[in-house]
C-alpha cells in the first residue's frame, strides 16, 4: 500500500464516549510562560472516530490524522494504549 504522506499521531485521554462511533480525546502539552518562565499545561480536545465503540472514559489512546469524517471529526482512533481502571 502506498504511503499517503506523514500523518500526525497524538496520544491522549478519552474524556467522552457518549456519541455513537465518536470519542473526545484531550491532549496535553507544556508551554513556557513568556514572562515568568514557568511551564503551563495547555489542553486541546479532538473528536476522533471509534468504529467499534470500544473506548471508555479514562482510556489512553493513540489517534491519527485522517480526512474529514464529519463537521468536527478529523481524527481516527488507532489503538488503545491503556484501559481505565
Amino acid at each position: 500500500m502506498k504511503n499517503r504522506g506523514n500523518k500526525r499521531i497524538i496520544k491522549g485521554v478519552v474524556v467522552s464516549s457518549t456519541m455513537d462511533k465518536t470519542i473526545v480525546v484531550r491532549t496535553q502539552r507544556l508551554v513556557k510562560h513568556p514572562v515568568f518562565h514557568k511551564y503551563i499545561r495547555r489542553y486541546v480536545k479532538y473528536k476522533a472516530h471509534d468504529e467499534d465503540n470500544s473506548c471508555n472514559i479514562g482510556d489512553k489512546v493513540l489517534i491519527v490524522e485522517s480526512r474529514p469524517l464529519s463537521r468536527e471529526k478529523r481524527w481516527r482512533m488507532r489503538e488503545i494504549l491503556e484501559r481505565a481502571k
